[in-house]
């Protein structure tokens, strides 16, 4: 009788444990919306017309008497509002491990979020900077939701678990991305059939991906559970938490290996996904309808690329799987160089392997630092590893710009990204990630 009460409670466990998973998996499905019809699509060229509407003879506007060129407005709020998520995470992070809720913390950043975009539906007229306002508020916020997201991952997932987990969760979010881009791009390309102007199409289409991330974290604050805190050694306020923070990570130089190697190479996906659409513009001289189509075909093919790798991390371990997937971005990237100009097919198949390694290498990343995370830190580790991805994206960026600027090519632009995938892949693969994980406090599974 005993044992059979055993084996029903762990069933329960189990049971809940996979209501948690799914909950927790549709908070991608809510948020990614905004990287790919907003941040990716729509807002970037809108808000730089909006800007325009509003530059004096010379070309420029004047947000708190800066005079700023009106084509670099929406670049330069990216990067404020990457200043600010950077400033908050921390703060944010030490704040959920130290209470051990995160979930208000979870509602107060998705629905900031969620409210900023579907404000995005006043952009009309002049109003540059209302824009940028709600781009920073609206992308910092994502960064903070992405961060305590994450940082369940741990909790909600056993070591042999987690990188099917993960996998499943970009899936999710790859696949919502890709469902409202078609209904979007079905509003915008047949916006006067629905009676709309072509800018009242373009701000349903920002407001709407605001309702989306709304209306769908509903889902994971109902079905993701607050937990007590491991640990209450972490009660300094505000930065000087985050001091402590930073130096009980030099306490894992492993982990801070594997945060470097992943910053590197990351910042590479980062920068390819930003300036593909710019190669495939000037430097092959493709239409914007071809650009969005293989925008929307990278979206389809990362849900089953994430899923794939996912796969492979189960027999061949999360770390190799990476370390392939690396190559075959450097390979991507190498045959990008070659693609001729004026042919939309090749293009295609350049977006097609994007989206089969992007989800998967970013997926696995995540549940393989979920192992090199100690006990009751979550979120604290989570908001530096966030920060390496959105704080630090401006080195591809850079190294993209001063390549074009010395040799006038984006050819040779796009082949210089090749660096980050393989000074990440030598970098990871001097990680020993057993060793890794056995200093964090963590129980190393049987393939990682």
């Amino acid at each position: 009788m005993g044992t059979d009460t055993v084996r029903a409670g762990a069933a329960d466990e189990a049971a809940d444990r996979r209501r948690e998973q799914r909950g927790w998996y549709f908070y991608d499905w809510a948020c990614s919306v905004y990287s790919t019809s907003v941040l990716t699509v729509f807002l970037g060229p809108y808000l730089t017309s909006v800007a325009k509407n509003a530059a004096d003879g010379d070309g420029y506007v004047h947000p708190l008497g800066i005079p700023v060129r009106a084509g670099s407005f929406f670049a330069y709020s990216v990067s404020l509002s990457v200043i600010v998520a950077v400033l908050v995470m921390p703060l944010v992070g030490a704040a959920a491990d130290r209470s051990g809720r995160k979930k208000p913390l979870l509602a107060a950043a998705a629905y900031t979020g969620a409210a900023a975009t579907t404000g995005m539906f006043f952009l009309g007229g002049d109003r540059y900077l209302l824009g940028g306002v709600l781009l920073i508020v609206a992308n910092a916020a994502q960064s903070v939701g992405m961060m305590l997201y994450n940082s369940y991952l741990p909790q909600i997932a056993p070591p042999e678990e987690r990188d099917a987990v993960s996998s499943k969760g970009w899936a999710f979010g790859y696949a919502s991305g890709a469902l409202v881009l078609v209904v979007n791009l079905v509003l915008y390309m047949g916006h006067d059939s629905f009676g709309l102007s072509e800018s009242a199409a373009v701000r349903i289409c920002l407001a709407s991906a605001g309702l989306w991330w709304g209306a769908f974290t509903l889902i994971p604050l109902r079905r993701l559970h607050d937990r007590r805190p491991a640990t209450r050694e972490s009660t300094a306020p505000g930065f000087r938490q985050l001091a402590a923070t930073v130096r009980d990570m030099r306490r894992h130089p492993l982990t801070l290996a594997f945060l470097l190697a992943y910053l590197i190479y990351n910042d590479g996906i980062q920068t390819v996904i930003s300036q593909a659409s710019l190669y495939g513009s000037e430097e092959l001289d493709l239409g914007q309808s071809t650009l969005i189509a293989a925008v929307l075909l990278v979206q389809v093919l990362a849900v089953a690329g994430a899923l794939a790798l996912g796969r492979l991390a189960r027999t061949y371990g999360a770390k190799r799987t990476i370390l392939g997937s690396l190559v075959a971005w450097a390979v991507v990237l190498g045959a990008g160089f070659f693609l001729p100009a004026g042919a939309p097919g090749w293009f295609f198949v350049l977006a097609a392997g994007i989206g089969l390694v992007l989800g998967g290498s970013q997926a696995l990343s995540r549940s393989l630092f979920s192992h090199l995370v100690p006990p009751g830190k979550e979120a604290e580790y989570f908001s530096a590893y966030e920060m390496s991805d959105r704080g630090m994206s401006w080195l591809g960026p850079l190294l993209f710009g001063v390549t074009y600027q010395l040799t006038g090519s984006y050819r040779d632009a796009i082949i210089s990204l090749v660096t980050f995938f393989v000074l990440g892949f030598a970098l990871l693969a001097r990680v020993p990630v057993r060793r890794a994980i056995s200093d964090a406090g963590n129980p190393v599974p049987e393939r990682i």
